[in-house]
């Protein structure tokens, strides 16, 4: 029995995705998964699978897509075929876009999977996240798997849902859940750094650590997303609109029109930031920009806070992510750290919730043998 996937913005984490599947498709390992490629599908245009294309046949996949034989991008007629596809499919959202998202109720409600790294569904309208339980709570119904939505490929949702389900006690959890910003403050503020906070803002935009604009980095929404997220997984009803999140961007450089005029004027504000580094420092502390889920007080927050050197947090390298889970079984906490953006980290996210899928559905994929 093949298993199907369709992947709707294939840009540059679908395109890893893609050459994953290819990969895997072409080992001899031992728990091949039969899968299909069905569909691809991007702004403008779609390609459908007239013929058993596999994961495999990637070059004839692009062909597809951005050749003269290409479909207009139709989302609608995009769903009704895959509906009308044998075996289990499964919908690859690639996107970051609320429309795409407020999708997900109707192509659950005819029978499609889904895996998304696209935060706006779980992190949006609360109306929508329950929905979207709702549909995809029957044990014999619809999956819904989105790990990728924080901390791209690593363990961070399955972690917290096993210790959900197993009963346990969530107290906190809290993280660095922004490559850019760990990457950022990493070198920033650490003991002897001598860069000024906008030249560090200035090389991670240009080594392609920030967003086009980094006021979308700095502001702290993205966090937020994050942090709305895990705190819904563990039961807590909060959303990114009562989330208290600490902009850092300097108040008046928030209008300023372009990412160019946000640059240039930044280092008018070093010596703010200069201030709450040295403050730190000299207490024995760094500055790290956190995410904290509060299980017991209802305090959730974003903010940037202060670390004493010996904390995991001071010690984070590079652009890495770190989570620490807090419970009644880990008082310890239980920590999880590795990269936490990238594409190729992303499409493993999003590749190792298809094969859970595939197992719960049984679609021939062979179990280990140990």
């Amino acid at each position: 029995m093949v298993f199907n996937v369709a992947i709707v913005g294939p840009g540059l984490v679908g395109g890893a995705l893609i050459e994953q599947l290819a990969a895997h498709a072409q080992s001899a390992g031992f728990a091949r998964l039969p899968i299909t490629v069905v569909g691809l599908i991007n702004s403008k245009k779609m390609a459908l699978a007239n013929t058993a294309y596999t994961a495999a046949d990637l070059s004839q996949w692009q062909t597809a897509l951005l050749g003269d034989s290409a479909q207009t991008a139709d989302l609608t007629r995009f769903a009704d075929t895959l509906a009308g596809l044998k075996g289990a499919t499964a919908i690859v959202d690639c996107t970051s876009s609320d429309a795409i998202a407020a999708l997900y109720p109707s192509w659950l409600t005819r029978g499609l999977h889904i895996v998304t790294p696209n935060k706006k569904g779980f992190s949006g309208d609360m109306s929508l996240f329950r929905e979207i339980g709702r549909l995809s709570s029957s044990p014999l119904g619809p999956a819904v798997y989105h790990e990728a939505t924080v901390g791209a490929g690593l363990p961070v949702l399955s972690t917290l849902n096993d210790l959900v389900r197993t009963g346990d006690r969530i107290i906190k959890i809290e993280g660095i859940f922004s490559g850019t910003l760990s990457y950022l403050f990493n070198n920033f503020s650490a003991p002897g750094a001598t860069q000024s906070f906008s030249a560090c803002v200035a090389e991670a935009k240009a080594n392609g650590y920030t967003e086009p604009d980094p006021r979308d980095d700095l502001n702290g929404m993205d966090v937020a997303r994050k942090v709305t997220i895990l705190g819904r997984v563990a039961g807590l009803d909060i959303g990114t609109d009562t989330l208290p999140v600490e902009n850092i961007v300097p108040e008046p450089l928030r209008a300023v029109s372009t990412a160019d005029e946000f640059m240039q004027r930044l280092p008018e504000f070093d010596q703010h930031f200069s201030k709450l580094n040295t403050d730190a420092l000299q207490a024995g502390s760094v500055l790290r920009y956190v995410g904290f889920v509060d299980g017991v007080g209802g305090q959730s927050s974003v903010k940037l806070a202060r670390y004493p050197l010996d904390h995991p947090f001071a010690s984070l390298k590079g652009s890495d992510n770190i989570i620490a889970f807090t419970t009644e079984r880990f008082p310890n906490p239980l920590i999880i750290q590795g990269a936490g953006a990238g594409a190729a980290v992303t499409a493993f996210g999003i590749f190792s919730d298809l094969i859970k899928i595939a197992e719960r559905y049984g679609s021939g994929l062979a179990d280990p043998k140990f």
